[in-house]
């Protein structure tokens, strides 16, 4: 009878074994899912991938098939604790990483805000206030999205608003003014020109919105449609605008003038990046003005496919792609980042208040002081010039830090950071094909930036109704970046 015990005693418990490693089977196919679907890794990778994960199931089984052999069985529950760990962790990290991804990418429109304006202490609170009221618009700019607005107003209160016309933005404003008109209907990008305007700074913060309606318009560019993923190996070159607004809100916002200004070309074969950044107050013409020039920066107030029609006019090249980022923004992601490091051109302060100091060379710098970085401008003789070029030196610092390991410690936080202060129009599939060629071919990129020059002036824009400071372009330096986005294009590696 105790003999039988005995030999009972020493047969194989399987069953805790089984169970562990059918959690953890599930824990990796979870985890090999994510992984295929962020279409990131080559199949000789995802193979890799599924070994390593097989391997470390088996080991699980082979140390805790038999429960009453305490001390493989302890180790084996601690490989197994610390493998369904790992796959926790690196499948929150896919789907978040691809969540992410998805949200910024392929973004195909874009919206304008227009809003009905009265003057601050007008008595009316809501737009049926002033179904009674003359309404002033502006008589060309922007028109189409004006007269769908009129429309949708003459719907919703039943009757046909009186409407006055302006030629441009200071009539406008005088109209209200001068009580000319009871009303606006204006495109909220357009408040910001009137800091431009002498005596007319005020005048945002001398008037407010009864009502706004969104419109929502396609972005297509011309060589692709939104639907189209470029095949890199028959075409490797990208060429991608990168707009950046300087505005206050920590969102990105809907049309705006767009203060930064970079033409990125990236030749995906050869791992040369080059970036061209184009002045804000460049007096070019606009892809939609018929000719008459007007200040870069403007073009985006009529939305980001003016902005690179406009770009691929001066340099007489086909802009695939857009990728949108609000600076302000890009404290949180820098600050997430831990920091970055940035270099000087000059030993300078800042002139905000908070009396930053740079020094010639590198500089170690949080969110805060990377933005006042981005943004100085009187610091300099050249002006908008060095602007453009410390614009540039923070982007390459967020390039640096965000491929070094020590983003893997703050990855969640500049994911969540990068939500809702940037947008782009190129396809994940893009995006995801560029990181298999990377992990499968390794080596650096040979990252390289110009900006083009150019001399101030006094000139009457296309979007606006008097004179204002441009830039007059120089032809010299426009043709230089011509002739390096020909080499980019033919492969060939630049030197800074």
């Amino acid at each position: 009878m105790s003999h039988s015990r005995s030999k009972k005693s020493r047969k194989k418990n399987p069953v805790p074994g089984i169970v562990l490693s059918l959690l953890l089977l599930v824990a990796a196919g979870i985890f090999l899912c994510l992984l295929y679907l962020t279409h990131m890794l080559t199949n000789t990778y995802l193979f890799v991938a599924a070994g390593a994960c097989l391997i470390a199931v088996l080991i699980t089984f082979y140390l805790t098939r038999n429960f009453r052999k305490r001390i493989p069985f302890v180790f084996g529950s601690l490989w197994f604790l610390l493998c369904i760990g790992i796959f926790s962790v690196g499948s929150i990290y896919l789907y978040r990483t691809q969540a992410a991804l998805q949200a910024i990418a392929g973004t195909e429109t874009e919206i304008s805000n227009v809003s009905v304006y009265v003057r601050i202490d007008d008595p009316a609170q809501t737009l049926s206030d002033a179904s009674g009221y003359s309404f002033g618009i502006l008589s060309t700019l922007d028109r189409e999205n004006t007269d769908t607005v009129v429309s949708r107003i003459n719907e919703q209160l039943g009757v046909t608003i009186q409407t006055a016309e302006f030629d441009g933005l200071t009539q406008l404003a005088d109209g209200l003014r001068n009580h000319q008109v009871d009303a606006l209907i204006l495109n909220d990008a357009y408040l910001d020109l009137y800091e431009e305007f002498d005596g007319y700074t005020e005048f945002p913060s001398q008037i407010r919105a009864l009502s706004t309606e969104s419109i929502e318009t396609a972005v297509q560019n011309n060589e692709l449609t939104s639907t189209t993923v470029q095949d890199l190996n028959d075409n490797p070159v990208l060429n991608i605008y990168i707009s950046g607004s300087d505005t206050r809100e920590s969102t990105l916002p809907s049309r705006s003038r767009s203060d930064v200004n970079i033409l990125a070309s990236i030749n995906t074969q050869t791992h040369q990046v080059l970036l061209i950044s184009t002045p804000r107050d460049y007096y070019v013409p606009l892809s939609i003005s018929n000719g008459v020039p007007d200040k870069l920066t403007h073009a985006g107030i009529y939305g980001v496919q003016v902005s690179m029609d406009t770009l691929s006019m001066l340099y007489e090249v086909p802009i695939d792609y857009y990728f949108r980022v609000n600076f302000n923004g890009f404290v949180d992601i820098i600050d997430a980042l831990g920091g970055i490091d940035v270099y000087s051109d000059y030993t300078f302060d800042s002139g905000n208040v908070s009396g930053y100091h740079f020094n010639e060379g590198w500089n170690s710098v949080n969110g805060e002081e990377a933005l006042t970085f981005c943004r100085e401008r009187y610091a300099f003789a050249s002006g908008d010039r060095q602007r453009g070029k410390n614009q540039m030196a923070v982007i390459q610092g967020v390039l640096n830090k965000a491929t070094s390991p020590a983003i893997l410690s703050n990855y969640t936080s500049v994911l969540d950071s990068a939500a809702g202060c940037m947008e782009t129009n190129v396809p994940y599939d893009t995006i995801a094909e560029i990181v298999r060629d990377q992990l499968a071919g390794g080596g650096s990129w040979n990252v390289v930036s110009y900006s083009v020059d150019g001399t101030g002036d006094s000139q009457v824009p296309y979007s606006m109704s008097s004179s204002v400071y441009v830039m007059i372009p120089d032809t010299s330096t426009v043709d230089q970046a011509k002739s390096l986005l020909a080499q980019v294009a033919a492969g060939e590696t630049l030197q800074q």
